[in-house]
Order: structure tokens, then sequence, then C-alpha cells
């Protein structure tokens, strides 16, 4: 199904969602062959743009293969936030997204990502400043409220809103639950009950089945796919097929398997360099064999790897 965010048209409601350390460029490409309708990138701090951090340039890369792109910013300054946005606008990404769900105590502390839930004045002034301060549509992620005595996600999604946001995406745990527990999907639909904008759902979405009954039991206008999409590019041709034609696709072969983790690796190596390349897919290739036989074996000795070659070498003596 199609979506409009703002002025943006995605070719379907399957979003992948952002992922610090997982949702780089290379990933993002494995994921758009698969048929996503939105990539949104790693968060990038607004504090970081400011002070021109190196590193912060790598995060911002985007291809032209990859549009529709989201670009998600965090931060807890509203002058910073809004005229950081206006300062990269001229980057091809399609949407900005504003970070207020990442539960990591170092960006909590700091009174960003999931904090800002506690303070509903300041997420108004954020949003408000920044949507003025550009012409692409802003979007903002949150969750279900920081923890269990603060549920507040509708009254926040109204302030959103209100503030001009284009779409709204729903995680449907506290900040208290990390990525723990059950996602509590009746949260979004009650944002959705409560909001005119596009609602994008999270939260335990790892099948085809699973993202059918979310937008089933929600009502929310799209899917975002996290940690189910890890090492599982393929999540999203088979949840494609599923919601369009009922059919479910065979899980990858193998060899599959083998010829993705190796594509994935050359895409590393060519946009960071051998070393960091290399070093950074010994987690993806985890994710990717989990539940092969030999698997922990490829995994304990894939951490010693340095090279391509050396990847490729192990990977044809495991993935057989």
């Amino acid at each position: 199904m199609k979506l409009k965010i703002g002025n943006v048209e995605l070719e379907n409601n399957l979003i992948l969602a952002p992922m610090a350390g997982v949702t780089d460029l290379p990933f993002r490409l494995l994921c758009k062959q698969q048929g996503a309708g939105l990539l949104c990138m790693e968060m990038v701090s607004a504090k970081a743009i400011y002070y021109n951090n190196k590193n912060t340039d790598i995060l911002m890369e985007i291809s032209e293969q990859e549009r529709p792109v989201s670009l998600q910013l965090f931060g807890s300054d509203p002058k910073i936030m809004s005229e950081m946005a206006k300062r990269i606008e001229e980057k091809p990404f399609s949407l900005l997204d504003i970070n207020m769900g990442c539960p990591v105590p170092k960006v909590v502390n700091n009174q960003e990502g999931s904090a800002l839930m506690k303070n509903p004045k300041l997420i108004r002034e954020i949003v408000s400043k920044t949507v003025k301060a550009i012409k692409k549509p802003v979007t903002v992620k949150i969750r279900k409220g920081f923890d269990e005595n603060s549920i507040n996600a509708v009254e926040i999604a109204k302030i959103i809103e209100d503030c001009g946001a284009a779409a709204i995406a729903v995680h449907g745990r506290t900040r208290e639950q990390y990525y723990s527990g059950k996602a509590d999907w009746n949260i979004i639909r009650q944002v959705k009950d409560n909001v005119c904008i596009p609602v994008i759902g999270n939260g335990d979405v790892d099948s085809p089945q699973s993202a059918a009954k979310m937008l089933i039991e929600t009502n929310c206008d799209a899917v975002m796919i996290g940690r189910g999409v890890r090492g599982n590019p393929w999540l999203f041709s088979q949840i494609n097929e599923y919601l369009n034609t009922g059919k479910e696709i065979e899980k990858p072969s193998a060899l599959q398997v083998k010829e993705a983790i190796i594509e994935h690796a050359r895409l590393q190596v060519e946009h960071k360099g051998e070393w960091i390349g290399i070093k950074e897919m010994r987690k993806h290739t985890a994710w990717y064999t989990g539940g092969f036989p030999n698997s922990a074996k490829l995994r304990k000795k894939v951490n010693e790897v340095e090279t391509l070659e050396e990847l490729i070498f192990l990977l044809d003596k495991y993935l057989v």
C-alpha cells in the first residue's frame, strides 16, 4: 500500500527503523533491494553537526539509489535542533525525523531521546521550531511513555501534530522497558484514533504475519521494522508478498545468505575501507547465520577475520 508523508510518496508502507550501528548506507541499500518503502538512517546528534564532527559526515552519507530516506536527528536544544536541520537541509534526504525514543543511558542522561517524553513543553518547542526552519516534512519517533507511571504517547502525539509534523512513529514500549517484554500495540491504536497525520507502528514485527496483524489491530498507516530485519533484509520482500497476495516466500537458502553477506561486506569495504568494514561485518554475519548448522563455530571464527578474503574463505567453509 502506497503512503504519503507530507509531499513524499512511498512505494509501500514498510519502513526500516533507524538503528545505531545497523542502518548505515550498505545495509540500507540491501533493504532497498528487498523492497523497503522508506529507509531510516542511524540517528545523528544535532550537537555533533554544530561542532562539525567528522564522523557525523559519514553517518549522513546518502546514495541516490536508496531514496526516499529519512534522516534522524537527536538533541534537546530547540535552537540547535532547528538550526542544524536548516544547515543540512540541502542533503538528499526526503524526511527529517526527530528522535524521542532512544532509551540508551548516555542519551537519556543528556535529557535527549526518550527523556523528552517527560517534557511536553520542550517537545512542543523543538517540533514547532524545526518544522518552521525547513521545507522538508518533519516526523517524530516516540515511545509509549517514559515508564509505566507516565504513559503519555497520546498527549505527546497530539502536541506533535499540532506543531505541524507530517507523521509520527510509535514504539509500543516505555523507555524503562528498553526492548524487553512485549510491545503494547494498543497504545499505537490509541494514537491512531487521536490524530489525523499518518501513524507508523513499531515494535515486535519480525514476520509477514506479525506485520499484517499490527496493521489490522492498530489501524496504523505503516509498519516500522527494527530488530527483526537485522541479518534478514529479505523480511521486506516477504512482508510485501504476504500483504499483497497472502503467499509466503520461502526463507533464503544458505547459499543466498552467503551471497548476501558477501555483497554486504563488499559494500562495507567500499564505503568504510577494509579494516572498519570487515570489523563491522562480524556482528552482521552473526545475525545472518543465526540458526544455521555450525553457526556457533562460524560466529567464533568470524571475530578473528580482518579482510574480505578471510571472510569469504570462512563462509565457504561453514555455509554450505
